[in-house]
């Protein structure tokens, strides 16, 4: 038996006044085996009578007895589980484009229904195995954000490059008779998944609501390292501006039919475009955040009301770093900003090298690619960077620069900061 390893216990819970220890191991609850975190997590909400069996680090084993209010937490903390690699090789795959010399996980691709489950991670289903699918329904795994990209199964294997995966249509069937929530998603690829088969997609996904709750389109991303791989075309502004045009109407008659927001566009497609967005309320409960949509209709009702409690502040300069795609939008809200704090407020623009010029994003900006704009620059009392370009927890950008050696290499102090017009105007009055 295995079972999950107790990585950390808290102090005061039901664990500790058990004398349960980090580096002890759960074997058993109620006499089920534990696969991973989802397991322990199912069934000790299924009773508030437990009974545990512990390994201890010696091999010996403890049986504890547990009665506890309901929903009470029993305190234990477990690492995360290993996730299950990716067999596919999306045509479209970012990883497959990335440059040398970037932290290693960045190279590891995950394909595990628990991350999305857990996490909201993108998976394909298409390495699924039947048992795992059971194990969802039975289990509830609700809701999974499921990578499509096409409903038509010879297209789909097409892109992702397999053959005879299952037919997604059918493991969405059986998710939706199961009560499985799912957001969904198509990577679009002009020449390829658009047109007359994107319609056939949003038609096949529509038909599938309530069980599928939302779809987002979003653009591909290709870097300058792409290499021995199938030519794509971009998305260019002209075609991101027509796509809005044909796709907005067919979102809101979606929204008429079905009762609720489901189609949704990315915002790298305004940006690109210059196109005004949708106002805020079109994006629903804003499932589909994480993968950019939203953020920045969302960005713009949090700066009008952060301009408006605004306060001044003193009379110091900073400096402000962020990806190209959002410098329009960053300095319009920072030059207002610094109206009414009073404070002299540098916005930059990070070229991006170490990926090329046509990834223009904040969360791909490198330390490097930072410290080549702004050597020899007068940045001010800080430079802030926001959280988005740092791995959490670690302090180092994508490209293992960490933020001490960004200070090092530019004479100046470096301060991360939430990336939303509030959290940053907070950022400004710690700095005061």
């Amino acid at each position: 038996m295995n079972g999950l390893p107790i990585q950390s216990v808290i102090p005061g819970s039901i664990a500790d006044e058990l004398e349960i220890e980090a580096g002890d191991r759960l074997l058993l609850i109620n006499g089920h085996k534990l696969r991973d975190i989802i397991d322990f997590t199912y069934f000790t909400s299924a009773d508030d009578e437990l009974l545990l069996v512990i390994e201890k680090p010696d091999g010996e084993l403890w049986e504890l007895e547990i009665e506890r209010e309901p929903g009470e937490p029993l305190g234990l903390i477990f690492p995360p589980p290993k996730p299950a690699r990716c067999s596919n090789n999306c045509v479209f795959c970012f990883v497959h484009q990335l440059p040398k010399g970037l932290r290693k996980p960045l190279y590891v691709k995950d394909e595990d229904y628990r991350l999305s489950f857990l996490n909201g991670n993108y998976v394909t289903l298409a390495n699924i195995k039947p048992s795992e699918l059971r194990r969802i329904i039975e289990q509830r795994l609700s809701p999974l954000y499921i990578s499509v990209h096409a409903t038509n199964p010879e297209l789909r294997e097409k892109l992702l490059s397999r053959q005879g995966i299952p037919p997604i249509l059918e493991q969405l069937q059986k998710l939706a008779n199961g009560r499985i929530v799912m957001h969904t998603q198509i990577v679009l690829c002009p020449g390829l998944n658009d047109g007359v088969e994107l319609a056939r997609t949003v038609s096949d996904l529509a038909a599938l609501h309530p069980s599928v709750q939302s779809l987002a389109i979003v653009p591909l991303g290709l870097t300058g390292h792409r290499r021995n791989l199938p030519p794509l075309t971009p998305v260019s502004s002209d075609y991101a501006a027509a796509f809005i045009r044909q796709w907005e109407p067919e979102a809101r008659l979606l929204k008429k039919q079905l009762g609720e927001p489901f189609l949704f566009l990315a915002d790298e497609f305004y940006i690109k475009a210059g196109l005004p967005f949708p106002a805020l309320k079109e994006y629903g409960d804003l499932h589909q955040i994480e993968n950019g949509v939203g953020l920045v209709p969302l960005f713009m009702r949090d700066a009008a009301r952060t301009l408006r409690t605004a306060r001044p502040l003193g009379s110091f300069m900073v400096t402000v770093v962020t990806g190209c795609s959002s410098f329009d939008l960053v300095s319009e809200f920072l030059n207002k900003l610094a109206q009414k704090t009073g404070l002299t407020i540098n916005t930059v623009a990070i070229e991006n090298r170490l990926f090329g010029s046509s990834v223009t994003v904040s969360g791909l900006v490198s330390g490097n690619d930072i410290a080549a704009s702004l050597t020899g620059k007068d940045l001010g009392k800080d430079l802030l960077v926001p959280e988005v370009m740092i791995k959490e927890g670690e302090g180092v950008f994508l490209d293992d620069v960490s933020l001490i050696d960004l200070e090092e290499r530019l004479g100046c102090h470096v301060t991360t900061f939430e990336p939303t017009p509030g959290g940053f105007y907070q950022t400004l009055k710690k700095l005061c």
